[in-house]
């Protein structure tokens, strides 16, 4: 898509900017101007065809889907009606209408995103296009170890035995995620 677009650009549009050089004469070093490259090219052009038109809005649940930070806009307004999404430190509700320079806080999948809108599309674009609609402020994600639930059973094993499942129980309780250890002899069987 972002090929048959680049395709239809007008030639006025590639050479639009001059080069900046430095002091020695090469361009590139210390240059503010945009890349030449003809991929970078296609995906700025491809992320202005799917902004809005002047004087319209973009939603927020739109948005979040758009630049790839949700999978489904289904998913972007059900996390908006939860209370997951924040712009600049407000609950908002997925018609909100997002601007430049707005903070979006997205929880999302055991992680929270912290990003900084960039540039308002309303359609999904590639991967490389959207991550340059936003900047990404968020925390680097958790190890995957830290992620891993306990007590994974290997395939075809079968129902867990009494005996399993008070082990898993008891690591559950030691890292904190099942509440706490039931003392010795207290099991639920009734003690008959």
């Amino acid at each position: 898509m972002a090929s048959e677009v680049a395709d239809h650009q007008d030639p006025k549009d590639t050479h639009s900017a001059p080069h900046t050089q430095s002091a020695e004469g090469t361009p590139g070093e210390g240059a503010t101007a945009p890349s030449t490259d003809p991929k970078d090219a296609a995906a700025v052009t491809a992320a202005k065809a799917a902004g809005p038109q002047s004087g319209e809005s973009v939603r927020i649940d739109s948005w979040i889907w758009s630049v790839r930070l949700v999978k489904t806009r289904s998913i972007g307004a059900a996390a908006c009606k939860g209370g997951h999404v924040r712009v600049n430190g407000e609950r908002v509700k997925p018609a909100h209408s997002v601007r430049v320079g707005d903070e979006v806080r997205l929880r999302h999948e055991g992680r929270e995103r912290i990003v900084v809108v960039r540039r308002l599309i309303r359609k999904r674009v590639g991967a490389p296009v959207a991550v340059q609609c936003y900047v990404d402020n968020s925390p680097p994600p958790p190890p995957r170890e830290a992620v891993a639930p306990p007590g994974i059973r290997d395939r075809g094993t079968g129902r867990p035995t009494k005996r399993d499942r008070r082990e898993l129980e008891r690591l559950r309780a030691l890292r904190g995620l099942g509440g706490p250890p039931k003392p010795p002899g207290t099991g639920g069987s009734g003690g008959r």
